[in-house]
């Protein structure tokens, strides 16, 4: 929870305008020291069919030809995999990406290849999970197959871990 004097200075840079509010916003977002990248961190704007327009950022962009990769990471320090919690809050962000109509840059246009990139600072075996983590990762690979993104973990591919015939 942020402080009272907090929630009052940013409802004083809201007053001050939507651009302004933007910007600040966007100075604000900065590449977590935990994450593994490897590509440049880019800011979207997402607009809606009824021209309401929302902000996102975006941990990597990479241009592959006609495609744009959309990469959100998460890491974890001391496990395997990150946090359920954390495999959530990418799911979020699969969501979005897996449901854009219209991908530019500039006036260029982009076919967007989502990927949810799992990191971890301990070498990645499927033999060392729990049933549990194993079963969550048998989920997430389901999800990534109706909604068309990509799971990466410490580099590999999941579906490669977990062959489709254990899902």
């Amino acid at each position: 929870m942020h402080s009272f004097t907090s929630a009052h200075n940013r409802i004083q840079e809201l007053l001050k305008g939507k651009d302004n509010f933007m910007n600040l916003s966007r100075k604000r977002t900065t590449i977590q020291p935990k994450e593994q990248l490897d590509g440049t961190k880019a800011t979207l704007t997402i607009k809606n069919y009824l021209g309401g327009y929302y902000y996102f950022t975006c941990d990597e962009a990479k241009l592959f030809k006609n495609s744009i990769c959309l990469i959100e990471a998460k890491h974890s320090k001391e496990s395997i995999i990150p946090s359920t919690e954390d495999i959530k809050d990418g799911l979020i962000k699969m969501i979005l990406f897996s449901n854009l109509k219209e991908v530019k840059i500039g006036d260029k246009e982009y076919t967007p290849l989502p990927i949810l990139r799992l990191t971890s600072n301990k070498l990645f075996s499927i033999d060392k999970l729990s049933s549990s983590r194993i079963a969550l990762l048998k989920l997430l690979l389901k999800e990534s197959i109706i909604n068309k993104f990509e799971v990466l973990i410490n580099g590999g591919k999941l579906h490669d871990c977990l062959p489709l015939k254990t899902v």
